[in-house]
């Protein structure tokens, strides 16, 4: 039997609800004493069932409020409070989301009772039991289904340019960091990328990663889209003559580049400015915007050539008017050739001053002795030619023409005084006065003596006086004399230097086949070795002494090359002859007085001495006699020469002192060996002595014959001679 429960017994308000909801119950009457009661009566198996029903529909009606969340999904949910750290976040679980405020801007935070939406992070966390959400995470999904879709789309999107990195920028499209290369920044080459930090611009994407979750960028599409279509309108109605804006975007050496808004342009270097230009950066600079004109266009190529300078009026309209002839201007030199310097007066007006304008008096071979590049010069205007556009300057003029006051000073006929500022083969310059000189030429240097070269007659330097023979003001020359201060003496030395006299000279020099005397009137005369005694021609420098004066007679006198052939042998009459070899032999018998060998030793090197200053002389005489050779060679093949010809001259006459100074070292390693062979022939030269008196003796007879028959011939040999000598000249 089920055990029953009394009403009574019912304690609990839970209990008391069952109970009145159970309709299957009985009634029963309790008695105490006097007191009774009626009592409800229920079997109590039924009421426990009854009371779980209950609780397990409550637990149903409970957990289906709860809602099915799982880890990343995306939720809202209401802000039940925010603290210094934490907001935490009612998204209808059993527990509340923590919500870290870190998340937030400062003026972004919301306000208790708010709905934000949400990414579940941790559902339950393991060690805490809380769940963690995340704003950023669901902020970055909207985002990026919103970003999905506007490159699907092919729309255009805004954001900012945040900062500089590695190939590019980092942009803030709606919160996500997307990267836009540097090359797709603009349809220009980008010169300053900072200066696009910090700016809104629309872009389109390029590229989308759903896995990497990168986004490229791109400006430079949406810019040449519109440009584009600007290019299409511009064609259209383009025409010569127009002036457009636009902006440099790149520079050669040749021109400029420049963007007319979808189409570029090229503006030459040649139509940059009216003046010389030598790079169009003096003009442009890259990225800057100016005005231009349409010179030329070609439909089918659709190329556009553009001007800046014919935006301004030409330079050389009224140039006339602005520099007239015979006005002093100031400009700048420009540039500068081997015919002159060119001036810049104005922007596209520029002058000449060609070289023969720079001076009165100076020999100018280059302009860039006067002037330098960039130098601001005033000049004279000699001629305009509008039409040419050319103007012709003087420099030279700013000055007096010493020129015109030298004509009276310097008339042929005067004796001047100068100083010798230039030597060269032909002849020599000579300064008379500052800007004002002459020239002498070697023909006018002496009467007598046959100069080889300037220099054996004067020095670079040297003050000298000359005579005045021509003047040209026109040619702006002046030929000098030195010999015409002295009368011609030639009609003295005719008359005694004929064929046959004998006169007295004073041997000069020795060479190998001949001896120089030096004559009256400062003539050299010149005897072969073949026209002395036999006892003189072998060993004829140490038999004769410079400076020992000796009977000579004229065979030969040639007054164009100024030079007199002479013999020893016909001189000397017969009886002179007898008493000289007399002498000699006196000189090998007699007794001879012992010398002590230092007095023998100081005029051993005495004599060297003297020997090695001949070799000298007579190696500058040789030399100086081929100059003369090949000056005649020159005067036979040219009577004039230009400057340039002077030129190759003076270039030629500083290898001849080359070739000078080298033979001089050769001569001195030959002195050096003669030296050595000296000594063996002075050695030799006793024992010879001693032989050659026997051989006097026996050949006396001989002697006298020849003689005869050598002065039969004495015309023939002193040709000869002279033809010997050449020959050696030659082969030197």
């Amino acid at each position: 039997m089920a055990e029953v429960v009394k009403d009574t017994n019912i304690q609990s308000s839970d209990e008391k609800k069952v109970v009145d909801s159970v309709e299957n119950f009985s009634t029963e009457t309790i008695t105490s004493g006097p007191l009774s009661e009626e009592v409800k009566v229920f079997e109590q198996d039924f009421l426990f069932d009854k009371k779980a029903d209950k609780y397990q529909k409550q637990k149903e009606e409970y957990e289906s409020t709860i809602k099915d969340i799982k880890t990343h999904d995306r939720v809202m949910g209401e802000v039940t409070s925010i603290g210094d750290t934490e907001v935490l976040i009612d998204v209808g679980y059993k527990s509340e989301g923590v919500l870290f405020r870190d998340e937030f801007r400062e003026n972004e935070l919301p306000k208790v009772g708010d709905e934000i939406e949400v990414v579940i992070d941790i559902l339950e966390d393991e060690e805490t039991g809380r769940m963690y959400v995340s704003k950023k995470k669901a902020d970055f999904i909207r985002v990026w289904e919103r970003i999905k879709e506007i490159e699907a789309n092919d729309e255009k999107v805004e954001g900012t340019i945040q900062r500089r990195i590695k190939g590019g920028f980092v942009v803030d499209v709606m919160g996500v960091k997307c990267f836009l290369p540097g090359s797709q920044v603009d349809v220009n080459p980008v010169r300053d990328f900072d200066a696009h930090v910090g700016k809104t611009y629309e872009f389109k994407i390029v590229n989308l990663s759903e896995l990497r979750k990168n986004v490229v960028l791109s400006r430079k599409v949406i810019l040449e889209e519109a440009l584009k279509e600007k290019r299409e309108e511009l064609l259209e109605e383009i025409q010569v003559g127009d002036v457009l804006e636009g902006r440099v975007k790149n520079i050669t050496d040749f021109g400029v580049f420049i963007d007319l808004g979808g189409l570029d342009g090229l503006l030459h270097i040649t139509d940059l400015s009216w003046g010389r230009v030598n790079h169009p950066r003096e003009v442009v600079d890259l990225g800057q915007d100016i005005k231009v004109k349409v010179i030329d266009y070609d439909t089918e190529k659709k190329q556009v050539s553009l001007g800046l300078k014919q935006l301004e009026p030409h330079p050389w309209e009224g140039v006339e008017q602005k520099y007239p002839v015979d006005s002093i201007v100031e400009g700048k030199v420009v540039n500068i050739t081997n015919y002159g310097a060119f001036v810049e007066l104005e922007k596209g007006v520029e002058g000449l001053i060609h070289i023969s304008e720079i001076s009165w008096t100076k020999h100018i071979k280059h302009p860039s002795e006067v002037f330098t590049l960039n130098d601001m010069v005033d000049a004279k205007v000699l001629s305009i030619d509008p039409d040419e556009r050319k103007i012709s300057l003087g420099y030279k003029q700013l000055e007096p023409d010493p020129w015109e006051e030298a004509e009276d000073k310097y008339q042929p006929g005067t004796v001047q005084e100068g100083t010798v500022k230039k030597i060269i083969p032909k002849g020599a310059f000579v300064e008379l006065e500052e800007g004002i000189e002459g020239f002498v030429y070697i023909a006018d240097m002496s009467w007598t003596m046959n100069v080889r070269h300037p220099k054996q007659v004067i020095n670079t330097g040297e003050k000298i006086k000359v005579k005045v023979l021509k003047f040209s003001k026109d040619e702006r020359k002046i030929s000098l004399g030195i010999k015409q201060l002295k009368d011609n003496p030639w009609p003295d030395i005719e008359d005694t230097y004929v064929e046959g006299a004998v006169v007295e000279g004073e041997v000069a020099k020795i060479t190998k086949n001949l001896v120089v005397f030096n004559l009256d009137y400062g003539m050299d005369g010149i005897v072969p070795k073949n026209q002395f005694p036999k006892e003189l021609r072998d060993d004829t420098d140490e038999k004769l002494d410079i400076g020992q004066t000796m009977q000579l007679k004229v065979l030969e006198m040639n007054k164009d090359e100024k030079k007199l052939v002479l013999s020893r042998s016909q001189a000397i009459s017969k009886d002179e002859d007898n008493v000289d070899k007399y002498m000699s032999d006196q000189e090998d018998t007699s007794d001879k007085i012992e010398i002590p060998n230092e007095v023998i030793d100081r005029v051993k090197d005495a004599e060297e001495k003297r020997k090695a200053e001949e070799e000298k002389e007579e190696a500058a005489e040789e030399k100086a006699e081929k100059v003369e050779k090949k000056e005649k060679k020159k005067k036979e093949t040219k009577s004039k020469k230009s400057e340039k010809a002077d030129k190759k001259e003076a270039e030629k006459a500083e290898e001849t002192e080359k070739e000078e100074d080298k033979e001089k070292s050769e001569q001195k390693e030959e002195k050096e060996e003669s030296e050595k062979t000296e000594k063996k022939k002075k050695s030799a030269k006793k024992t010879k002595k001693s032989s050659k008196k026997a051989e006097k003796e026996e050949s006396d007879k001989s002697e006298e014959k020849k003689e005869e028959q050598e002065s039969d011939t004495k015309k023939d040999d002193s040709e000869t001679a002279e033809k010997e000598d050449e020959t050696e000249d030659d082969d030197e």
